[in-house]
């Protein structure tokens, strides 16, 4: 029969220290110092530890089904001696009940996080995964286009309402203003709405249901997008009107007409060549331009393709460089009003004001027209051109030194034919059918 322990006063309790000699030390989780155990009497199993700081608490060594136990009761003082004794009373009272009061507090707390968790609202988690996710997006302005789109079309419908209760009802409030009318926004927004609710069961925020999922779920409630949305190309000048055209910008003076003039010339992207101001990235600089070999190099993290690209210089394009004060390797060759990335609409007003109502992004369109339409190269030197790489045939090519000399010819002959026009007799775009 187990030994009885006296039951002690609180006064006594108070004057328990800590005592390394102890016979029935305990260490504690992490393998720290020994704690003191002091068996308070009342009830049975009842202690009270003390670790070398001089910190109470109380435990309650009992054994639950086959197992023994150390259930901690709380700190001392803030539990009383008294407390600690109707604590450890209740405690038995459920163990001869059949319950595990270990296994019941984790149950509750659980149920607590849970609760906790699922009042997390939609604004909330749309926010926490933006920050989360947005260091792995490759433009800055990825982020930014997330958190315009959501806020305009998504948080006014379900941005208060708690991720664990969004269903369907609350994903077509959002999508049905814009499924018809704004097609391509919607499937954006419906894809981002998708990607917060994954995030959102991953955490634990909510169940795996995701109401916004389109194949085998949305995909039985609308009509699909292709089907519905109307494309938008860039507008684009005729291949016919080109030759008008440059001979207009050829006259007009200042860095935005040399620029576009240069960007038609390389058939290149409006980022490529003067940067983004909004995000702070630089345009071509000349550190990227080889004069001797006549190739600019563009780095990888101004491409969309995000890989880095060679550009062959025409003629042309060279002149255009060589009657520009060369500077220093980091500096900008085509610069803004104040000497910095020029704005956004630098190039686009120039068209304005040209009266023009085509798009700078546009005359890729028409390079590519005059590729397939006026001249025998084959496919994957234009493509390799407009720096493409999504066909099987364009990446090889890539494989083989990015045909970096058949490309020359061909924007020679685009220089030529920009300037020149198919009527001018004996003109390189007639006769490149027979050239190889």
């Amino acid at each position: 029969m187990p030994k009885k322990v006296r039951e002690m006063s609180a006064t006594e309790v108070k004057r328990l220290s800590f005592n390394i000699s102890d016979p029935d030390p305990e260490k504690d989780r992490v393998g720290g110092p020994y704690s003191t155990l002091h068996a308070v009497g009342g009830v049975a199993g009842l202690l009270l530890q003390v670790n070398p700081s001089g910190a109470k608490s109380w435990i309650l060594r009992t054994k639950v089904g086959l197992k023994r136990k150390s259930i901690g009761l709380g700190g001392y003082p803030d539990v009383t001696l008294s407390d600690a004794r109707k604590r450890a009373r209740e405690i038995k009272e459920k163990i001869a009940e059949g319950i595990d009061p270990v296994e019941q507090k984790k149950t509750v707390r659980r149920e607590l996080i849970a609760k906790q968790l699922s009042t997390k609202n939609f604004a909330w988690a749309m926010a926490k995964f933006i920050d989360e996710k947005s260091e792995e997006w490759k433009n800055p302005r990825q982020k930014q286009q997330w958190v315009n789109s959501l806020t305009t079309y998504a948080l006014p419908h379900i941005g208060s309402i708690p991720v664990s209760d969004i269903k369907l009802v609350h994903i077509k409030s959002v999508l049905e203003p814009i499924w018809k009318v704004k097609t391509e926004t919607a499937t954006r927004v419906r894809a981002r709405i998708e990607n917060i609710l994954g995030y959102c069961a991953v955490h634990g925020y909510r169940g795996e249901e995701n109401p916004a999922r389109w194949k085998g779920y949305l995909d039985k409630v609308y009509a699909l997008p292709e089907k519905i949305k109307k494309k938008k190309h860039h507008t684009a000048l005729s291949v016919k009107e080109l030759p008008a055209f440059i001979k207009e910008l050829k006259i007009r003076q200042g860095a935005a007409a040399r620029s576009l003039e240069f960007l038609i010339l390389t058939a290149s992207r409006t980022n490529e060549v003067i940067g983004d101001k909004r995000i702070k990235k630089n345009g071509i600089t000349w550190k990227e331009i080889d004069l001797k070999k006549k190739v600019w190099a563009i780095p990888a993290e101004r491409m969309k393709s995000g890989k880095a690209h060679k550009v062959p210089l025409c003629d042309s394009a060279m002149e255009i460089l060589n009657n520009i004060k060369e500077g220093e390797p980091e500096e900008l060759i085509f610069k803004g009003a104040d000497g910095g990335i020029p704005s956004n609409n630098f190039l686009s007003s120039l068209l304005k004001r040209m009266g023009s109502d085509v798009t700078v992004h546009g005359f890729r369109s028409t390079f590519k027209d005059w590729c397939s339409e006026h001249t025998a190269y084959p496919d994957e030197v234009s493509e390799l051109a407009l720096a493409h790489v999504n066909s099987d045939a364009t990446r090889a090519a890539y494989a083989r030194s990015e045909l970096l000399e058949k490309r020359r010819l061909l924007m020679n002959d685009w220089a030529d034919y920009c300037y020149h026009g198919e009527v001018i007799k004996g003109s390189k775009v007639t006769a490149i059918g027979g050239s190889k």
